[in-house]
């Protein structure tokens, strides 16, 4: 099945100069760029891709809560105001300056792309994965500083995360549908 989903190379990863070393990497999976562009996100745009959605906040907030407390620190803020914080700082962090958004087409396009990006905690993700190739950050020392993680991409999670995403980041006249000259070794009917 074909399907798209977005991708959004982070501060970091346009301020690092590895965005054709990250985009080259999806091209050679044999998924097409569909849409692309270089832009800064606003805090309307910001605010709508980390959409103000109580179950994911309390769920945010729930998981940093377990986690700290897992390091023995203890935690006075409720889940909702620790999700609230962290989709701030979210927000803050993907307008700080140019980002690349893309939107990639191709077969289980969803799960293969964050399989090649790897784990959200970059100093948990995998050699060979982008995050384990060229990150290093923690959520120990993202919280010891204040802000959120530098993984370098944001990839969508799902059918219905991508499509959602898709529509905050690009206009239907964005997104360019092509055949590429391998299409038809990769997508072969017998």
């Amino acid at each position: 099945m074909i399907d798209r989903t977005l991708v959004l190379l982070k501060p970091d990863a346009v301020q690092r100069a590895l965005v054709g070393e990250i985009i080259q990497r999806f091209e050679r999976t044999g998924f097409k760029v569909v849409g692309m562009k270089l832009c800064y996100a606003s805090k309307e745009t910001a605010g709508k891709h980390y959409a103000d959605d109580e179950s994911w906040l309390k769920s945010v907030g729930e998981k940093t809560k377990k986690s700290y407390e897992a390091k023995g620190i203890a935690v006075k803020e409720d889940a909702m105001s620790i999700g609230k914080r962290i989709r701030q700082q979210l927000m803050d962090f993907i307008s700080m300056s140019p980002i690349v958004a893309l939107v990639l087409e191709g077969h289980d396009v969803i799960g293969k792309v964050r399989v090649i990006v790897g784990d959200t905690a970059p100093n948990k993700a995998a050699p060979g994965t982008i995050r384990g190739d060229f990150a290093f950050d923690s959520y120990g020392l993202a919280d010891t500083s204040g802000r959120p993680i530098q993984n370098l991409i944001h990839a969508s999670d799902s059918q219905e995360s991508a499509k959602r995403e898709i529509g905050v980041w690009f206009k239907p006249d964005e997104i360019h549908p092509y055949q590429r000259v391998d299409e038809a070794l990769l997508y072969r009917k017998t």
